[in-house]
C-alpha cells in the first residue's frame, strides 16, 4: 500500500502527477480516480503545516466522486459510441445517395419561371387541394431563391426559399429528398425549384398560404457547411464587433434585411412627401472648400494643390438655389471626422436636408410636423415596411400634430425642477448657455413622452448662420425634433439673411469671408427671410426599428472602427505611455484619451456623453507588455502585435480597439 499525498493548495492534478511528496495531488477525488482506494492518503489544507491522514468523510466522498465520473465516462463512451454509429451511417446513406441521378423527367411540361410572390393565376395557375382532383388549370412553375432555411421530417424536406424579403416554402420528397444534394442543402445555398403550387394543408402555414411541391430542382451555387456554415460565422447573437467584421454576411439576417427595406421605403416617403410640398431636389456637392458645422469634424483632403474637405452638410448650396427653385431639398451623404462607435455619431450617413424660401419661424416649425407626420403616414402604408416596423417596434406609433414646443429656457427650468435634478456635464445645475448633454436631452424626453420641437438655443452655443430671434437676441430662431427612445432626429434653423449681419457674424466666428463670397452674394443680390433642416436617416429608421444606438441602421456603417477589429491604425496611432498609463480598470468612459491623460476613473459626464464609448482593461497593461520592448519598437518603427486578453478594449485617441490581438502602427 502507497501513501498518496494531497496538497490542496501546492498540488496539481494534471495528467502525470504521480502523488509522491515531492508530486502531490491537489484533490482526493482526482487522486482516488487516477489511483484507487487501495493507498493511504494523507492530505494537507490551506492552514496545514504538515499532512495528515484523510478523515474518513473525506475518503467516503472520494469514492463517491469516483463512481460518478465512472459513471459519466461510461455514458459519454456510449454516446460517443452511438454518435460514431450514426456518423458512419449518415456517410453510408450518403455514399448511396450520391448513386440517385437527379434528373428532370423530360415527359413533364416545361416550367414556367415565375418570382416567389408571384399570385396571378394567369401566371402561377390554379392551386392544387389534393391529388383526387383534376389537374385542369394547373401549371408547372420553376422559382429561384437562396435557402433560409432547411428541416427534415422523415423522408420530406422541407426548404423555405429567400429571394429578397419574399420567401417561398417548398418541399422534396421521395426520391428527391433521398439525393445528396437534398442530403447535404445548406442555408445560403442558391437553387432553382421545379413543381406545381399547393395549398397548404389545413393547420399548417406558409407564406401566401401555398407550397412548391418539387418534382425537379437544381442547386446553382452551394454556400459551405460544418464549421464555415453561414449561421456558425455570423450567429444571429454573435458578439458585434464580429457582426460588423463580416458585416457583407450579416446583411442577409431577417432585421438587418428588415432594417434595409424601411430605409429604402422612408427615403422614398420623403421623396414623395416633397413633391407634394411642392419642393425641387438638386444634388449638390459632396467634394467642398468651405466648412458648415465646425472644423473638428472635417475630413480634409488635397485637392489639386489645395484644402478641400468632404461635405459635413449641404446647406449652403441648398440656400444658393433657392432663388432659382424655390423651396429645395437632397437626400446626400454627409460626412464628419466623428471619434465614436454609435449611430449618433456615423463618419458617413445619409442627410436629409431641405431649405425654405419666404418663411417665418413658425412656417419652418409648421413645415417640419407635416412633413414628419405625411413621411411616416407613407411609410405605415406600405405593408411589408409595416409590418417590420410592427415586429421590431411594436409600441411605435404614427405621430400625430401638433408637437410639444418647449423653449431651451423651459428645458433648463425642467431639467433643473426634476427631483433629484439633472444636473449638466460639470455635475451642477444647467444654466443658461450650457449646451444639454444627450443623455438629459433623451431623459427629458421620455419622461415627457411625445414629440418635442425644442426651440430659441443660445447663440454661442449654435453655429455663425442661424438667425438670432427679434424678440431675444442672446438666442436663435432653431430647433432641434426631439423624440422619446431616439433623441434629436430633426436640427434646424431660420437662416441669418442681412448681409450686415452675416459679415459680423464672420468676423465674431474668425471666419474668412473670402472662401464664402458666393454664400455672401446670395444676401446681397434680393435677400429673404428663409430657413431649412437636416434630418439623419439612420436617426429616424432608428425611430421605427427601435434599434440599439449602433449602426443596424447604415448598409455598410461607417464609424471610425467599422472594419476589422485587428486592423494596424494609420491615422490617430495611441502611444506607449497612454497604453502603460491607462488605469486598471476603466469602465463606461466617454472620453477616454481624457481620462487616460488624466489618469482618473470615468466622471459622470463622461458617462452622460457618450455612454457606449468605453475602455475596458481587465489587468494593469504593464502585465500584459514588457515598456522596454515596445519603446525598442516605437524607436524601430516596426509594426508590433500586441498581445491583450481577449474582449479588452484600447484607446486610440479617442478610437476604441476590441480585439485578442491589437497592431500598433509607428
Amino acid at each position: 500500500m502507497a501513501i498518496i499525498y494531497i496538497d490542496e493548495v501546492q498540488g496539481s492534478d494534471a495528467p502525470g502527477t504521480s502523488g509522491a511528496e515531492s508530486s502531490p495531488f491537489k484533490s482526493l477525488g482526482e487522486a482516488f480516480l487516477a489511483l484507487g482506494s487501495d493507498n493511504e492518503y494523507r492530505v494537507k489544507k490551506k492552514d496545514d503545516e504538515e499532512y495528515k491522514p484523510a478523515a474518513k468523510s473525506a475518503l467516503k466522498k472520494a469514492a463517491a466522486y469516483v463512481e460518478a465520473q465512472q459513471k459519466k465516462r461510461i455514458a459519454a463512451a456510449k454516446r460517443a459510441e452511438k454518435e460514431s454509429q450514426e456518423e458512419a451511417a449518415r456517410e453510408a446513406a450518403l455514399e448511396e445517395a450520391k448513386k440517385i441521378p437527379l434528373v428532370e423527367d423530360p415527359a413533364l411540361p416545361k416550367a414556367t419561371p415565375i418570382n416567389i410572390t408571384e399570385t396571378d393565376p394567369n401566371v402561377v395557375g390554379q392551386l392544387r387541394k389534393s391529388q383526387d382532383e383534376p389537374k385542369e388549370g394547373v401549371r408547372r412553375v420553376r422559382v429561384q431563391g437562396r435557402v433560409h432555411r432547411v428541416a427534415k421530417q422523415g423522408g420530406l424536406v422541407f426548404v423555405t426559399l429567400r429571394r429578397g424579403l419574399d420567401f417561398m416554402q417548398c418541399l422534396l420528397s421521395g426520391t428527391l429528398s433521398k439525393t445528396y444534394d437534398a442530403l447535404t442543402l445548406t442555408r445560403e445555398t442558391s437553387m432553382e425549384i421545379f413543381g406545381e403550387l399547393w395549398e397548404v394543408p389545413a393547420g399548417a402555414r406558409a407564406p401566401l398560404d401555398r407550397e412548391l411541391r418539387a418534382d425537379f430542382f437544381r442547386i446553382i451555387a452551394k454556400a459551405p457547411g460544418g464549421l464555415d456554415a453561414f449561421t456558425n460565422r455570423v450567429p444571429v447573437d454573435g458578439d458585434t464587433q464580429t457582426l460588423l467584421d463580416l458585416r457583407h454576411l450579416t446583411l442577409r439576417h431577417d432585421k438587418p434585411s428588415a432594417i434595409l427595406f424601411v430605409r429604402d421605403v422612408l427615403e422614398s416617403a420623403f421623396h414623395k412627401a416633397y413633391k407634394e410640398m411642392k419642393c425641387t431636389k438638386v444634388s449638390p456637392p459632396a467634394l467642398v472648400q468651405t466648412q458648415v458645422e465646425g472644423g473638428a469634424t472635417l475630413f480634409k483632403f488635397d485637392y489639386y494643390g489645395e484644402t478641400a474637405y468632404l461635405t459635413q452638410s449641404s446647406q449652403l448650396y441648398l440656400e444658393t438655389v433657392l432663388p432659382s427653385l424655390g423651396d429645395v431639398y437632397c437626400i446626400e451623404k454627409s460626412f464628419r471626422a466623428e471619434k465614436s462607435l454609435t449611430r449618433r455619431h456615423l463618419s458617413e450617413y445619409t442627410h436629409i436636408e431641405a431649405e425654405l424660401d419666404f418663411i417665418t419661424f413658425e412656417d419652418l416649425l409648421d413645415h417640419l410636423e407635416r412633413l414628419i407626420c405625411r413621411v411616416m403616414e407613407i411609410v405605415m402604408e406600405n405593408p411589408v415596411a409595416a409590418k417590420a416596423i410592427q415586429q421590431y417596434n411594436p409600441e411605435f406609433k404614427k405621430p400625430t400634430q401638433p408637437f410639444k414646443r418647449m423653449r431651451y429656457t423651459e428645458a433648463i427650468e425642467w431639467l433643473n425642477k426634476q427631483d433629484p435634478p439633472i444636473l449638466n456635464e460639470e455635475g451642477s445645475p444647467h444654466v443658461f448657455g450650457d449646451d444639454i448633454a444627450e443623455a438629459a436631452e433623451r431623459k427629458m424626453t421620455d419622461e415627457i413622452g411625445c414629440i418635442i420641437m425644442l426651440t430659441h438655443f443660445p447663440a454661442e452655443i449654435k453655429s455663425f448662420y442661424m438667425q438670432r430671434a427679434a424678440d431675444d437676441s442672446r438666442v436663435t430662431e432653431s430647433v432641434d425634433v426631439l423624440v422619446p427612445g431616439v433623441g434629436e432626429v430633426v436640427g434646424g434653423s431660420m437662416r441669418t439673411w442681412d448681409h450686415e449681419e452675416l459679415l459680423s457674424a464672420y468676423k465674431r466666428e474668425g471666419i474668412d469671408p473670402s472662401n464664402y463670397y458666393w454664400y455672401t452674394d446670395q444676401r446681397k443680390y434680393g435677400s429673404t427671410p428663409h430657413g431649412g433642416y437636416g434630418i439623419g436617416a439612420e436617426r429616424s429608421a432608428s425611430e421605427e426599428e427601435h434599434e440599439p444606438p449602433f449602426d443596424n441602421e447604415e448598409d455598410f456603417a461607417s464609424t471610425m472602427m467599422a472594419g476589422s477589429s485587428s486592423v494596424a491604425y494609420e491615422r490617430g496611432t495611441f502611444s506607449v505611455r497612454d497604453i502603460l498609463e491607462t488605469p486598471a480598470r476603466v469602465v463606461r468612459c466617454g472620453r477616454s484619451r481624457e481620462a487616460v491623460e488624466e489618469n482618473r476613473k470615468p466622471s459622470s459626464r463622461d458617462r452622460a456623453s457618450k455612454p457606449l464609448s468605453m475602455i475596458i482593461c481587465r489587468q494593469n497593461v504593464q502585465n500584459i507588455l514588457a515598456k522596454e520592448t515596445t519603446e525598442a519598437q516605437e524607436s524601430s518603427g516596426a509594426v508590433k502585435s500586441l498581445s491583450a486578453p481577449e474582449g479588452a478594449m484600447w484607446p486610440c485617441d479617442g478610437r476604441l480597439i476590441s480585439s485578442t490581438y491589437l497592431q500598433k502602427t509607428v
